[in-house]
């Protein structure tokens, strides 16, 4: 345990202690450098109910060397840092980005991935930042970040849990006092075989912050599977059309896909309840618990004074009768009145 809290708060709303599940539509790159596409991107994640959209603010040149070899999945032939700043987020659109987000009620954030890029982030007064998986061992970078005392969100793909734990005393020795972390695949897309949901659990229990999910695989099924199992944070790519050209696109939700998912992640968060067994609900007993259960009725006509036998009887609905349990205490009883076939049989009767 690390001394961090289990929850904490992010403008007006919790994160972690059973509140529900704060959903980031991550924008990152796919706003293509075109100031209206991101816009649009925020007001996608406003409309879908997201509680924040989160973008990316880098350099190449400050993320990867000029020897950096190019990655394969990209089948791209510039070099990882000529591709980051080709899709990299000019840096005077953060003010007006968040004012735009802040006019639609939706919490706008990005991931600083240098020094400069914090302090800009907090001059443009975001109330969070985020620090990507590959960033996670750069602890100078995470000590600037801890030092602004902005909450912190650490995603943890590729992480042991010492470099975690390393990270989080780096948190704590600047002066951090709230982070959550992230389960995470590092991979774009990512198989759902490599999620491992489960391990959110243990993050928790490991080191006692609110944990949750940075989702790259496609489709929606991963992270409200994610909300079953209590997920305090989710992050999940968005776009407004996967056949946008850009790194990020083809994985991403589009607008109806990133609403579909807040609906089930709330969908599922609402079906999980408190797990106490009451019986009944005050809606179930408007109709259903009378109507449709079943009690005992007259299998035929009985008649006034007639011993009750067991063929005299069956089980049907309503349930407005004797329970079908209590059957072998009506055999032999007498009847005080005609019962006519298929009355429901109330004790009153026999």
């Amino acid at each position: 345990m690390t001394g961090l809290p289990a929850s904490f708060d992010v403008g007006e709303r919790r994160i972690g202690g059973g509140a529900p599940c704060y959903v980031i539509a991550e924008a990152g790159a796919n706003h293509n450098r075109d100031l209206g596409l991101a816009r649009a991107l925020v007001e996608t994640a406003a409309e879908a109910g997201a509680d924040a959209v989160k973008f990316q603010t880098y350099a190449g040149a400050n993320v990867y060397s000029r020897f950096t070899p190019r990655f394969e999945y990209l089948a791209d032939e510039r070099s990882p840092a000529e591709i980051l700043d080709a899709i990299a987020l000019p840096r005077e659109w953060h003010e007006p980005l968040a004012c735009h987000a802040r006019s639609l009620g939706i919490d706008w954030f990005s991931s600083p991935f240098d020094h400069r890029a914090i302090a800009e982030l907090v001059a443009a007064g975001v109330p969070m930042l985020k620090i990507a998986s590959f960033e996670l061992v750069d602890l100078p970078l995470i000590r600037a970040a801890a030092a602004t005392g902005l909450p912190l969100i650490l995603s943890t793909g590729m992480a042991s849990y010492g470099e975690i734990e390393e990270a989080l005393q780096t948190v704590t020795s600047a002066g951090g006092t709230a982070v959550a972390l992230l389960r995470c695949a590092s991979l774009y897309p990512a198989p759902p075989r490599l999620l491992n949901l489960r391990a959110m659990g243990t993050l928790r229990q490991a080191f006692g912050t609110p944990v949750g999910l940075s989702d790259h695989t496609t489709g929606i099924a991963a992270a409200t599977g994610a909300a079953a199992l209590g997920m305090d944070v989710l992050e999940k790519h968005i776009t407004l059309d996967r056949t946008m050209r850009g790194p990020d696109h083809s994985f991403a939700l589009e607008p109806d896909e990133l609403a579909a998912m807040v609906r089930g992640v709330r969908d599922v968060e609402a079906a999980m309840g408190d797990g106490v067994l009451r019986g009944p609900s005050t809606e179930e007993r408007h109709e259903m618990y009378s109507l449709g259960r079943r009690s005992v009725h007259a299998a035929t006509t009985i008649a006034a004074g007639a011993v009750i036998t067991p063929a005299m009887l069956t089980v049907k609905r309503p349930g407005h009768g004797v329970m079908a349990r209590d059957i072998p205490r009506l055999v032999g009883r007498v009847a005080r009145q005609q019962i006519v076939e298929d009355t429901t049989v109330t004790w009153d009767l026999v």
